[in-house]
């Protein structure tokens, strides 16, 4: 399996394995979290080699958000990218008190206006789709960082969308 990792992580695909770990061992899946199910993505329809599954977790959906709410997290986290970092793991953790210091990486303000400004196409998931791809999507109803619902109401017209009441942006 191929694996993208969200913004200001690594290596934390082992948060996943309830969702990931029928397929850790096939290299003919791809899936990314949060800021990584872009690239998973990108890279899906990019890829020219077999895929067979992508599975997009808690795929960072801003679309709709106006220019001043991406323009004031831009600000945020150039004032002070541990402050913004630090909150950011708390949302992204929510409702459970997963420590995600372990799983800590810098990454620059250009991945962050990538993610916020990214726009979901439904051409792209149609191209998916048309390539044989398997799409599965899962969010948690209680994200503090996405509209999970919104994305959800997206995604379910291309993918088998799974949107769990309890969970949040880890999908616990």
């Amino acid at each position: 399996m191929t694996f993208f990792s969200g913004f200001c992580l690594q290596d934390e695909a082992e948060l996943f394995d309830e969702y990931l770990n029928l397929w850790r061992e096939n290299p003919y899946v791809v899936a990314g979290f949060s800021y990584g199910a872009i690239k998973a993505l990108e890279y899906t329809l990019s890829h020219h080699g077999r895929i067979d599954r992508l599975i997009l977790l808690s795929p960072a959906w801003f679309v709709g958000m106006d220019r001043s709410f991406v323009r004031q997290q831009m600000i945020f986290y150039k004032k002070s990218p541990e402050k913004y970092i630090q909150n950011f793991y708390r949302n992204v953790s929510y409702p459970t008190r997963i420590d995600l210091s372990g799983y800590a990486k810098e990454s620059p303000a250009e991945d962050l206006k990538e993610l916020l400004g990214y726009a979901w196409q439904e051409e792209k998931l149609r191209e998916i789709g048309r390539k044989g791809v398997l799409l599965e999507v899962y969010l948690g109803a209680k994200d503090r960082i996405v509209d999970a619902n919104r994305a959800h109401d997206f995604f379910k017209n291309y993918a088998t969308s799974y949107l769990f009441k309890p969970f949040g942006h880890l999908l616990r």
